[in-house]
């Protein structure tokens, strides 16, 4: 089946033609769509692609941080502003990989995939969009959820709120493949902190569900509370709840609710 690629030199051409053509897909680095292309996925007929530099703006001057959805993870690498990041975006594939695959491409990322999405879900980030309707800014968590029915808007940036300190954000990922393998699963922690104890606990985690998502019974055992010994047993007993986790070529649903537990203490407590 022939497949025609359109180049636009605007996001909002481009983000106009996905939404008129069901069988389109934009096309960033390449890493997800040209996979399914190879593999012959006969679903898309039209490629769309946008020359916008502002696809690949980064701002990252003040306390809110804007990453373009056309950014690579090369680039956040090399960023030292977003050395908080690095972990993340360390994690993901080889060098080819981390030189082609884009901030945005990573949302859309089936399970075992996506590790960048479960970073910015624990940092809450906002995802702007652009459709055939105009722009808006989703949520990452709904965004998360109902990527499905997004897929005809274009991503156009990410952004959030840099983590007050180096112990506010922590990352795990788990893979049986180092330093590339799919996860069997990601963990992503935001734990700031008001006169010892914390304030605003996000949790979030990959391979446990169709798509990344927050432990939020962990994340009640933590709020309000020093990060000690009791608190952190509170939070790993209450880890599996809420989640659904995939059984894979990588790991059963049992053995990844089995080590959740397990790999969210190691986190909470800064272990490798």
């Amino acid at each position: 089946m022939p497949v025609t690629v359109k180049t636009f030199t605007t996001s909002s051409e481009a983000a106009a033609a996905l939404s008129s053509e069901r069988d389109a897909r934009y096309l960033g680095g390449g890493t997800l769509v040209m996979r399914a292309l190879n593999e012959g996925d006969v679903s898309v007929s039209t490629i769309v692609r946008a020359t916008d530099r502002a696809l690949t703006h980064l701002d990252v001057a003040s306390s809110r941080i804007t990453i373009g959805a056309g950014v690579t993870f090369a680039r956040v690498l090399a960023e030292r502003e977003l050395a908080f990041l690095h972990p993340v975006a360390g994690s993901i594939g080889g060098p080819a990989v981390r030189n082609m695959g884009t901030v945005g491409g990573n949302l859309f990322a089936p399970t075992p995939f996506g590790d960048f999405a479960v970073a910015l879900l624990a940092l809450d980030a906002t995802v702007a969009m652009q459709s055939g309707y105009g722009a808006r800014d989703v949520p990452i968590e709904e965004f998360l959820s109902g990527r499905a029915r997004l897929a005809g808007g274009l991503v156009l940036s990410v952004s959030l709120v840099r983590p007050p300190g180096p112990e506010a954000f922590r990352y795990r990922k788990i893979a049986r493949i180092k330093p590339k393998g799919a996860s069997v699963m990601t963990l992503a922690a935001h734990l700031p902190s008001s006169g010892g104890r914390i304030v605003g606990a996000r949790i979030a985690l990959g391979a446990m569900a169709a798509t990344p998502v927050r432990a939020r019974a962990a994340e009640r055992a933590l709020e309000g509370r020093v990060l000690d010994a009791a608190t952190i047993a509170a939070a790993v007993a209450a880890a599996t709840e809420g989640t659904s986790p995939i059984d894979d070529s990588l790991a059963s649903a049992w053995y990844r609710r089995e080590v959740v537990g397990v790999h969210l203490r190691r986190l909470l407590t800064g272990q490798e």
